[in-house]
This record gives C-alpha cells, structure tokens and sequence, in this order.
C-alpha cells in the first residue's frame, strides 16, 4: 500500500477506467481507487457525477459522515470489489471551477520579489502585513496536472528599448503553491469568520500558477496581473479533504503588527505542515515550506468575503508562491535565479534562468496525517511546449 494515500488519507479526484468509461468520483487508497459510487455511504448519489461539485456542496456533515463510513468499510476490508488498479485509470479535473483567487501570502516570497523588482526600496508595500493581497484569475484556464504548457505570447518590453514588442514568453516560471476548494457556499452580503473556515472549505490540492514574467512586468501597473497569468494554472487531480489534515495544523509565524479583529487567529490556527517539492526534469531543486505563510488559508477566506463578496461551490483559493527563508526553499525560477542573474545550476551541467521548452516541472506535498502517518497530495506536473506561431 502506498503510505501517503492510507486510510488517513483518502483523497478524492473524478476517474474514468478506460476508453467510453464514464468519469465518477474515486478515492485514493494505496495503489488502488475506491469507485466510491458503487457503495452504500452517505452522498452516494452525489458520487456517481462527473465532477466533485454536487458532493463538495452537500456541506461538513455529509463530508464527515462519508468520511467515516468509509474509513469503517475499509478497516472491515469491505472495499476489494470495489477498487480499480490505479495504473488503469485516467484521471480528470476533479471539480468545476467558479472563481479562483490568488493571494501572495508568503512574506519570503514578497520580500525576495521586492528586492528582485524594486531595489532600494522597501520590499513589502505598506499595507502587506495588514491584510492578505490577492486578486481574481481566470477560472476557464485552471487545467488538471499533465495538461501541456504552451508558451504564452504578449506584449513585452526589452530592455533598452523604448516601445513593446510581441511574442513569445522569454521568461516562463512557475510558481509553487497551495490551492483551498471551497465546498459550502456563503450568503451574498455575509462575510465568514476565521473560525468558520472549515464550514466552508471542503479540500486541499496543490497548484502551479505558471507566470510570464516578462508579460506581467509590462501590464501589471497599474491593475496587477492578467495575461501574463491568465494563459494556463494547473492543479493536481486529488483533493485532500480538510479533516485529514488535522495532524498538520500549526499556530502562524510571529506577527509583528497586530492584526484587526476580523483576522485575528490566535483561537483558530490554520498554519499547515506542508513541505512542497519542485521538480525540474526530476531533479529536486527546492521544498518550499507551507507553514511559513504569514497568511492562512483561513485568514485569506476571512478577507476575500469582509466586504460581503460570497463564495461558491468550486471556489479555489490558492496561496500565492509559498517560499521559506533558505535559497533551497524558494518557490519560483525568478527566485531561485534572482531573476535571472543568477542561474539555477542543474547535475547534468546546465543552468536556468527560466524554463525552456521541453522542461517539466513536478509539484509534490506531504504533511503529517493522524497516527503518525503521512499524507501525501499526489503531483501537478506540466512540460513546456514551444509557443504558436
């Protein structure tokens, strides 16, 4: 049995076994998926569509009441009619995405972009320790993992040159982060508490927010990012559901600014133990770590609805570049190569300063699980192909 995917796990993500099967909901279970349909459990019939919404928007109750079900018909050994080998399914974008959000919750990241973008000058504007930044993408292009990555072309301008050129992207990254699903959604004109979070977000999957650079530091004054971003996000196909993350919880870094009531935590910590790992061509080049976020994911659900903004079924919240404070835990190819400056130095001899077409790029998480287990996240992984022309 794979470890990362044991009964403490029990991540879900849509399947289909082969040529006319119809894509359903399945569970992770070692090297298996549980046709979960199939079985007498709470929210079956939400189970046997094609995507997690219907099940996601049955709320907590159900989620947890499933959930045990589950778990009970697993430890009985119930379940062996039931699974699917895993190297015989193929795996689809787990949910319907209604909007997606993207914060810039790491103060490493920030900070390094600050002094990358802006020397000589404070790396953090003024009002980042007072709220989490965040603004709304492009839910139509969020794609589930192995999706290609086709080189975006826009405006950019060269330095030295005095007007934009067009073309392709000279300065593709990634950026390694933490996507949260909304499950339950909220009232228009209500807002949801820190403490309410896990009311309302049903699960936990990892995404790559690939960026252009040189896109997005042509448009982004004075309204921030757009196609510099807009071009492609990718997730991974399983969604780990909240309650297996109980283990991974952990109290935020310390704030040096306090913080207004609506955001404040200290009752409801929801820092999380998460190491990611970024993959260049299989070669390991940094484990960024989730809990160092100076923002929480709760925080950031919190802010994106204070002002009565709802959030619905298949809302993704992602967190932004996660990135700690060592240079092997930074989470994009502008970090990692100070924006080039800087090659990133590869073992078979070549360097980075961004990614080239042909280079794939492979996110990986684990977290502590309940009785001393692991929980793993599966990957999101996409290869770079050369722009059309």
């Amino acid at each position: 049995m794979t470890e990362e995917y044991g009964i403490h796990n029990l991540p879900f993500g849509i399947f289909s076994a082969g040529p006319g099967d119809r894509p359903r909901v399945g569970v992770a279970y070692g090297e298996h998926v549980v046709d979960v349909g199939r079985l007498d459990v709470p929210g079956a019939e939400a189970l046997r569509a094609a995507t997690l919404n219907p099940f996601m928007a049955l709320g907590r109750e159900v989620w947890n009441a499933f959930r045990q079900s589950l778990q009970d018909i697993l430890s009985r050994g119930e379940v062996d009619q039931y699974l699917v080998p895993g190297d015989r399914v193929e795996l689809h974008l787990p949910f319907e995405v209604a909007d997606y959000v993207d914060f810039y919750s790491s103060q490493h990241h920030a900070e390094n972009l600050g002094r990358i973008l802006r020397p000589g000058t404070p790396p953090l504007p003024p009002n980042w320790k007072h709220l989490p930044i965040g603004y709304h993408g492009r839910a139509g292009t969020v794609a589930v993992s192995g999706t290609p990555v086709v080189r975006p072309s826009g405006q950019h301008q060269d330095q030295g040159q005095s007007t934009p050129g067009f073309g392709p992207s000279a300065s593709l990254d990634l950026e390694a982060e933490v996507g949260f699903v909304v499950g339950t959604p909220s009232r228009p004109g209500t807002s949801v508490s820190v403490a309410e979070f896990e009311d309302h977000v049903f699960g936990v999957c990892l995404v790559n927010d690939w960026s252009a650079r040189d896109l997005q530091a042509w448009e982004y004054v004075p309204l921030g990012p757009f196609l510099g971003k807009s071009f492609l996000t990718s997730i991974s196909p399983w969604v780990v559901p909240l309650a297996a993350l109980t283990a991974a919880r952990r109290p935020a870094p310390p704030r040096d600014v306090a913080l207004l009531p609506y955001l404040r935590d200290d009752d409801h910590p929801w820092a999380l133990d998460i190491t990611l790992q970024i993959r260049l061509n299989g070669e390991l080049v940094s484990r960024p770590p989730f809990a160092e976020l100076y923002w929480t994911p709760a925080q950031q659900l919190a802010h994106l609805t204070s002002n009565g903004a709802s959030v619905r079924t298949g809302d993704l919240l992602a967190s932004g570049t996660v990135s700690g404070p060592a240079r092997d835990q930074r989470g994009s190819l502008i970090e990692l190569s100070s924006n080039g400056a800087e090659p990133l130095m590869l073992a078979d001899g070549t360097s980075r300063r961004f990614l080239q077409d042909g280079d794939e790029i492979t996110i990986t998480a684990t977290a502590p699980g309940a009785d001393g287990s692991r929980i793993g996240f599966g990957a999101v992984c996409g290869r770079v192909r050369p722009a059309i022309r």
